[in-house]
């Protein structure tokens, strides 16, 4: 017998080879996140788990097969609650993304998923507060002490720009032009893109870099923008207590997470005239689809607005 009739050892083909390989495309030549990253690997070990109580490799699954791993994750068990449909979804847009992957390399002939349908993810709009709340929530932050300065600029900048907490809290003070109004943001898999600042944050901004930033620094270096207590980068987790402290004292602590100012920041936008394209652009939304969830609210409060305001348009 030839070489080339003998089969590859199953080893040379195991799923956990399969989604290294997997992974390591995604980083390197799709550029994702580290979070997304993560989730795609927990995705994939989990249908690699599945895989092995069957005794299959990925190579031999079918269409049955992963409706059943699908099937079995709604369900649930004694030991798993069932899946939320988000999260299925995800699991569905993994495998998709895994078995397009594995027809490229030529590891699959065909594409077990072309037909594989996820749950109705019901679309759920999000919060948003009106302008009266924003201008409540950034007024929360008094005095001129460092961390007052710090935390005026923060919630300013994240609103004026759209901000994800990730990208507020990863600002360098190289990323700043005060004078032309403008500041660079950092995306999901380090996708970089120029937003403008508006006029109200550049002057919180200059504030908090002249009075409260080098007070917080003392005798340190450090390239980030956003400093805590101690001298060092605010993380995302006390960016969260930051903005939840100052919602809970403006009364909107139920209503209010930091991205609540990034949704408020593009549905306000949509609302003043803001075209599409361009809303995406400032957000950093690789699709379209994406940013067009903000036009359905905003089409939302045009109908409330006009249906309490205009005297013949009762509902």
């Amino acid at each position: 017998m030839s070489t080339a009739e003998i089969a590859p050892p199953r080893a040379a083909v195991s799923i956990e080879r399969l989604i290294l390989d997997f992974l390591a495309y995604l980083e390197l030549e799709r550029g994702l996140s580290r979070n997304t990253l993560a989730a795609y690997r927990c995705d994939l070990l989990q249908f690699g788990e599945f895989l092995d109580h069957r005794g299959l490799l990925a190579q031999e699954t079918g269409h049955g097969d992963l409706a059943a791993f699908l099937s079995e994750l709604a369900r649930g068990d004694e030991e798993r609650a069932p899946v939320a449909p988000t999260t299925l979804a995800r699991k569905v847009a993994c495998l998709r993304s895994f078995y397009r992957h594995l027809r490229r390399e030529g590891i699959v002939e065909h594409d077990p998923t072309a037909d594989l349908r996820g749950p109705h993810k019901p679309q759920r709009l999000p919060r948003v507060l009106s302008r009266d709340e924003v201008a409540r929530l950034l007024s929360q932050p008094r005095g001129a002490d460092p961390l007052a300065l710090r935390d005026r600029a923060l919630l300013e900048v994240m609103y004026a720009c759209g901000l994800r907490s990730s990208e507020a809290v990863g600002l360098a003070l190289g990323d700043l032009d005060l004078e032309e109004g403008l500041l660079r943001a950092r995306g999901k898999g380090s996708k970089e893109r120029i937003v403008p600042i508006g006029r109200h944050a550049v002057a919180a901004l200059r504030a908090y870099i002249r009075g409260g930033r080098p007070v917080l620094l003392r005798d340190g270096a450090q390239a980030r923008l956003f400093l805590n207590r101690r001298g060092t980068g605010l993380t995302r987790q006390g960016l969260y207590k930051i903005v939840q402290g100052h919602a809970r004292r403006a009364g909107l602590e139920e209503k209010m997470s930091p991205h609540t100012l990034r949704h408020s920041f593009a549905t306000h936008l949509l609302a003043g005239g803001c075209d599409l394209r361009s809303l995406q652009e400032m957000l950093g939304h690789a699709d379209l689809a994406t940013t067009q969830v903000y036009t359905h609210l905003s089409a939302d409060r045009l109908k409330d607005a006009y249906f309490s305001a205009h005297p013949r348009a009762s509902r």
